[in-house]
């Protein structure tokens, strides 16, 4: 055992008494109904935070909307850049207490919150904070014609929407936070953040880490509770732009929600049943460890996870052999456990949802490799290969959002672009092979938002991410993320 310890910092803000965060402090919450945050490796309660009432969300918002139309209005872009940058550097000063906050909570592996989570956080808040001084229109010559001698000019200016709801997943939250404070601060808008019931604690911290930083009161808030305090924030007629990150069918009732709040800008980032096409001239050897990896980083619980391998024939029995061989040496064990390769699912809920999975696929003789859970403290189960029978069997067709992955073989192009792309969603998907030509052919068919080539799942901040179908609308990152947040306003001149 490697068990790391847990910092004196730490503690003492899981026993704390939280409320929200809410015009630059933390503020008790307006009634006491409370949600238990439990340790997905130990399955002990390690702290509560508060369940907002409708009085916190108008609260927060109106925080949110003065600072908008006020402190940070009055900040300069130059500022604005600086003082994100400030806010990576105190996230970089604290990175191990935010690791640790995440690996309790969310069952995360303590190297994976060390060096993905809070380590990518630092560089996608410094990718945006770059961006606030590079927000511009255009100048245009209009052709409408004179008749008096006058003249006409015209240009554009991007302004920001206003006050934006940030909902933020469990799976990620400091990430994904981050994601949604940059692209709102960037810009010029104002956020209030609510986290999911399961992982709210790092963004709690984050959000005092901002107020040092000397970004103003206001331009960050925090209300934790569950679905019903999303929906008070979504409903608010302050709120002008929805950022949300999520499952499809909590999606598609946010857009619905946002719409019918005179129609709300949103953007949805949602699930996938993501593919990966393993052709025939692939070396299994070699790119076994980069698969796994992009597999089987926190469980599966990743959005952009593959979760179905269509593998050419002639490889296979190959891929399945070493696989199978591979994920038996997984050492499962504490997300706080430094020589652990393999951690607990996050809460008990989604435990229960990957059970369901592999019951299914035990009943229907499927299972390739793993497939259980394990008998002990914890929400543990094995990383899992199944056979994938048909393209109407419920495990090709249905997000587990876990570490279990179908494999089905294929023998011509035109079968494995089928296979693919039947599906409702469109996230993301890969293709390994050293044909280039041939992968530079196939991307073109391949319904998904990013397809990457011999890698998977993993994210660069100058790369815009996002979906087709039904995994999401909009786009994060790069400089996509800009006309999301911004209004785009026209000027006409006679003169």
């Amino acid at each position: 055992m490697n068990e790391v310890k847990i910092l004196d910092s730490v503690q003492t803000f899981l026993n704390r008494a939280h409320g929200h965060f809410i015009d630059g402090k933390r503020v008790a919450a307006q009634h006491s109904n409370k949600v238990d945050i439990v340790n997905p490796s130990t399955e002990q309660v390690i702290a509560q935070i508060s369940i907002a009432s409708q009085q916190d969300v108008v609260d927060a918002v109106s925080s949110a909307d003065h600072a908008f139309q006020n402190a940070w209005a009055e900040t300069t872009p130059y500022q604005r850049g600086v003082k994100l940058n400030k806010l990576a550097d105190l996230i970089e000063q604290y990175a191990e207490e935010l690791a640790q906050l995440e690996s309790l909570s969310t069952g995360k592996l303590i190297h994976i919150s060390r060096h993905l989570e809070v380590a990518q956080s630092i560089i996608f808040l410094r990718y945006f904070a770059g961006w606030a001084t590079k927000i511009h229109g255009q100048t245009m010559q209009p052709s409408i014609p004179s008749t008096q001698g006058e003249k006409y000019t015209a240009f554009t200016l991007r302004q920001p929407v206003g006050v934006v709801a940030g909902i933020v997943p469990w799976n990620f939250s400091l990430m994904i936070g981050i994601w949604k404070i940059g692209s709102a601060l960037t810009t010029g808008c104002s956020i209030v953040l609510k986290p999911s019931e399961f992982a709210s604690l790092s963004l709690l911290r984050l959000a005092e880490l901002a107020i040092e930083a000397g970004i103003p009161a206001g331009v960050i808030n925090v209300v934790t509770g569950k679905g019903e305090t999303g929906q008070y924030l979504i409903e608010s007629p302050l709120v002008k732009k929805v950022s949300f990150t999520g499952s499809v069918p909590t999606g598609i009732a946010i857009g619905k929600l946002a719409m019918s709040s005179d129609l709300t800008r949103v953007s949805l980032e949602l699930g996938g049943k993501n593919a990966i096409a393993i052709l025939a001239d692939a070396n299994i050897d070699e790119i076994l460890p980069t698969l796994i990896q992009a597999t089987f980083v926190h469980q599966g619980q990743v959005c952009a996870s593959p979760e179905r391998f269509f593998v050419h024939q002639t490889k296979y029995d190959e891929l399945v052999a070493k696989l199978s061989k591979a994920l038996s040496q997984f050492k499962i064990g504490s997300a706080m456990d430094e020589s652990s390769m393999f951690g607990p699912l996050s809460n008990r809920p989604h435990f229960d949802k990957v059970k369901h999975y592999l019951d299914l696929a035990k009943a229907n003789n499927q299972i390739i490799a793993g497939g259980d859970t394990l008998q002990q403290t914890g929400y543990f189960v094995e990383p899992t290969l199944i056979s994938l029978k048909a393209i109407d069997d419920p495990l090709f067709l249905e997000e587990t959002f876990g570490p279990i992955v179908g494999l089905m073989p294929f023998e011509t192009d035109e079968e494995l672009i089928q296979l693919m792309n039947h599906s409702r969603f469109g996230l993301t998907a890969s293709i390994w092979t050293n044909d280039l030509s041939k992968a530079l052919r196939l991307i073109p068919k391949i319904e998904a938002g990013t397809l990457w080539v011999n890698m998977h799942t993993f994210l660069d901040p100058s790369v815009p991410f996002g979906g087709v179908k039904a995994s999401g609308t909009g786009r994060e990152f790069s400089d996509a993320f800009i006309e999301d947040f911004t209004e785009l306003k026209s000027v006409m001149i006679r003169y």
